[in-house]
């Protein structure tokens, strides 16, 4: 089997393929030939070294690093105590690591059927950041028929979800895009207004749009380098909902910007402090009946072999690309 590692953090080309032997699953265990496995952030900002001396990231920033905790595939063989899959089954998965790679073990209650309807390239794309496009846009701000929120980076893989499901809320979306192509991508995925962020001051048009009020939320997975201007966008008591940091983490600041800026709520939000198992069933029944209905879809924007995976990497860490960009073993 061939497997994506880096054994030093630093651009894309620290990415190699190594060769092992196809592993056997133990008890409890499958093995899978992946399909696709989708290019993340995390796998990204790993990869860069960005978590090595952030404590909640400790266990995960341990080198050598083998990228991918979600993907989808065929079930190749199980292993004993495992009798409800079966050779052949098509499933999907995001716990671990290592799903860049041909083959991987997984322990088979994180396994999610995929119905012979629902597209593997789809699921392997969307599964989990549905869920955090859903627990953003449900838990972490519930949004309201009508209200403005403003996504960040919304022509990416996170962001077009985010746009679809707040649609589907009944919410009014400002998309923020840093081209006029990837404009076009947000308004496909529900934006009712585009700011293009290179030719505009974003949180000068948001309250233009709104008409001075402002947003209600922010949703934001750039982190450092939108933080100021996604405050500015808030209305009164107005949240800013952060959930990645693809430019960088936020630095320190002064708490009383909240209070000057009208009183805002500040949350770093991750759906993995409130689950309670995963995958959450819930999610997945709702996941393809979004995906059945049209109501929601995975935008796929590119796809390579592993051979050219750092080629892939460098696509997704500078914002070439509009949706999801998967690895094909």
């Amino acid at each position: 089997m061939r497997i994506l590692r880096h054994y030093s953090y630093g651009g894309p080309t620290v990415l190699q393929l190594d060769e092992e032997e196809i592993p056997t699953p133990g008890p409890g265990e499958v093995r899978l030939r992946v399909k696709a496995t989708p290019v993340v952030f995390y796998d990204i900002c790993n990869r860069r070294g960005d978590f090595a001396t952030k404590k909640h990231y400790e266990d995960e920033s341990v080198l050598p690093i083998s990228p991918g905790y979600q993907g989808a595939g065929i079930v190749e063989e199980v292993g004993p105590e495992v009798d409800n899959v079966r050779v052949g089954d098509r499933v999907a998965w995001a716990a671990g690591s290592g799903a860049c790679a041909t083959h991987v073990i997984q322990p088979v209650e994180q396994l999610i059927p995929i119905p012979d309807d629902i597209d593997l390239h789809q699921v392997a794309g969307g599964l989990y950041q549905a869920y955090v496009a859903y627990s953003l846009t449900h838990e972490a701000y519930p949004l309201q028929p009508d209200e403005w929120c403003v996504v960040q980076s919304a022509a990416g893989g996170v962001g077009q979800l985010i746009c679809q499901l707040a649609r589907v809320r009944g919410a009014r979306v400002i998309g923020v895009t840093s081209t006029e192509e990837k404009a076009k991508v947000a308004e496909e995925s529900g934006a009712s207004e585009v700011i293009v962020s290179s030719t505009s001051d974003v949180a000068a048009e948001v309250r233009r749009i709104t008409g001075g009020a402002g947003a209600r939320v922010v949703y934001d997975g750039v982190g450092k380098d939108a933080f100021e201007t996604n405050m500015d966008s808030l209305g009164l008591r107005g949240y800013l909902v952060i959930y990645g940091q693809s430019s960088g983490f936020v630095p320190p600041f002064d708490l009383m910007a909240l209070q000057e800026k009208g009183g805002l709520y500040l949350t770093r939000w991750s759906p993995l402090c409130y689950l309670t198992r995963w995958p959450d069933e819930n999610h997945v029944a709702n996941l393809y009946r979004w995906l059945r209905s049209g109501e929601l879809t995975v935008r796929i924007d590119r796809s390579y072999p592993l051979t050219e995976a750092s080629e892939a990497h460098r696509v997704v860490e500078q914002r070439e690309s509009a949706g999801r960009v998967l690895l094909l073993p």
